[in-house]
This record gives C-alpha cells, structure tokens and sequence, in this order.
C-alpha cells in the first residue's frame, strides 16, 4: 500500500531545501541576501546531488551494469560521504581516499556508509595541492587492483545534472535573481547553476570565489589554506571558460569568525566553505545595493565540524 508523503528510497530525499534570507550580517544599503540551506540532504550536503547525478548516469551507460562493480574516487569528505551514502542504498562496493586534513566527522560518515577508506597524511592539517596528486595516485592504484570505476568528480559532466536541479530550486523560490557566488572545488556546482540562472537571465552576475591563501583563479598559485571542499591549487576542468564572470579571494580567518556568527545571529549551522560563501555574497551585495539579490549556498551543516576549531573560540571570546 502507498501512503501520501512517504518517499519509495532515501535518494528521493535529495533535494528540495530552503531557501533562506539573512536579517543580521547584511550591512544597511546593501542587496538582500538568500542562502540556500543544503545541510537538510540525507548526508547533510549539497554533494547528494552530485553524487546521485553521477552514479545513475553511469548506471544508464551499462557502466554499472554488474551490481558488485566496485566505485572508487579521492576526496575532502563531503563528496565521499554522498558517494557512500548513494553506494550504499544502491548495493555498490565503494573506495575512497581521503586525509586526515578533512574533519574526523566526515571520515567517520564514509566508514559508516560502509566505503573502504585510505587516509593520505597531510602536511601538518593543511590542505595542500600535493595532498591531492598523493590522494590521485591512490586511486590509480584501486583502479588498477580492482577494476574500479573512477567516477573522477573533477572532470564528470554528468555532476552538471545534478547541480542544475539545485539552480531550477533557486529560481523557483528567488523568482529574480541578480548575481550568484558560491567557493570553487571542482566547480561543478557553479557552472550548473549558473546555466540554469543565465538561461533564464543573461544578466546575472556569477562569482567564483576561493580563500586568498590558495588564489589559483585570481592570482594562478596555488597555497596551503584549511577551508574543505575548495581551492585545490588549480583551475578545475568544470570551471570552463565563460562560467563566472569574475572572481574574488577572501580571507579565511574572517570566514571563519562569520561561521561563528551565522550559527549565532542568523541561526545557519554550516562549515567554513559555507561561510566563505556567505562572506563574498556580502561583498557583492554591497557592491550592488538596495532593490538586488544576491544567492549563495550553504553547502554543508556544521556538525561535520563540531570535532575541530570552527566552533571552539578562544575561552576569552564572546
């Protein structure tokens, strides 16, 4: 028997967040402000999305035509617990590589799931460009091992998908829409969204944004910085040319204290990259001024952060 409201799978939970607009950090004179609150997916990520795009496209080419075919890919966490998680309701083997750089919490999610986990060390907790040349060559290994398929979330297409559903849910709930920012990791999600943002309006203005301390699009160098999910020292292959129209580094140490006060004055629970993306909304929302809205993602919740500093301040802290 079906019942009204009840979902056939966990994967039919994917989607569908709110929507939210911010009251509090916005400075006088500037844009609204909406973020969109993607740590209500199963995992607690916007990386569900991505994860699911990409898993049944392979499955409709006969990639995953046999069950027990194994998946492999090398990550910060967030897209390895949405691959595990997706994995794991569908019945597929799962190999991950990740570092012990990326919060405990999101190490633990990927061996709840059920994935084989390699832990790359770091260079003292920081996320560096060679951690992922390291973590890459793991993989060729499981490949070669196990016959895995490398779904390669860097150069996957088939995450655009994905990404353009989260775009569709923008406009429907933002009706207009002046500019859209987001932190770039493999900039699948930002060039998702942003097509389906421009196709509905030339004129939207769409920001790249990265911490200052790894400025590859904005200066090309990469560097050491500690904000998961962004900035790997390079220009990422989704990021094609003609995707945003600029492109803005930001201080980690001042996302880091708007984490604080999002999760304190707005009520948004969410990890460093979220509010990274927080932090460049505000500033294109003071560039743009009154009468504008500017959208941005919160990608994450900030329980997968709660084992780290993020939300441990200083004792003589407010």
């Amino acid at each position: 028997m079906n019942f009204p409201g009840v979902l056939p799978s966990p994967l039919a939970a994917i989607g569908g967040t709110p929507l939210v607009e911010l009251r509090h950090v916005v400075p006088d004179g500037a844009a609204r402000v909406l973020v969109k609150l993607e740590g209500g997916n199963p995992t607690g990520s916007y990386k569900d999305r991505m994860a699911l795009a990409i898993v049944e496209a392979a499955e409709r080419r006969g990639e995953l035509r046999r069950r027990g075919r194994r998946l492999v890919e090398f990550t910060g966490g967030s897209t390895g617990s949405s691959l595990a998680f997706v994995c794991a309701v569908k019945g597929y083997p799962l190999s991950l590589v990740s570092s012990d750089a990326f919060s405990a919490e999101k190490l633990s999610t990927m061996r709840a799931f059920g994935a084989e986990l390699t832990v790359v060390p770091s260079e003292g907790g920081r996320i560096t460009p060679d951690l992922f040349v390291r973590m890459r060559a793991e993989v060729d290994r499981i490949v070669e091992r196990e016959g895995a398929l490398w779904t390669d979330q860097f150069r996957n297409t088939d995450a655009l998908a994905g990404y353009a559903v989260l775009g569709r849910e923008i406009l429907e709930q933002a009706g207009t829409v002046d500019a859209f920012c987001a932190a770039v990791g493999t900039g699948g999600m930002l060039h998702g969204v942003a097509s389906v943002l421009r196709e509905a309006a030339s004129g939207v203005r769409v920001v790249a944004l990265e911490p200052a301390s790894s400025p590859a699009l904005t200066e090309g160098r990469g560097g050491p910085h500690t904000v998961e999910g962004t900035a790997t020292g390079v220009v990422p292959p989704l990021l094609t040319p003609g995707v945003h129209d600029e492109a803005l580094a930001l201080d980690e140490p001042e996302a880091r204290g708007l984490a604080l006060r999002l999760a304190r004055e707005e009520g948004i629970f969410a990890g460093t990259s979220s509010a990274l993306n927080v932090l460049g909304a505000l500033r294109v929302a003071r560039d743009l001024g009154p009468g504008r809205t500017v959208v941005t993602v919160a990608c994450d919740t900030g329980l997968k952060y709660l084992a780290g500093p993020l939300f441990s301040p200083p004792a003589d802290a407010p």
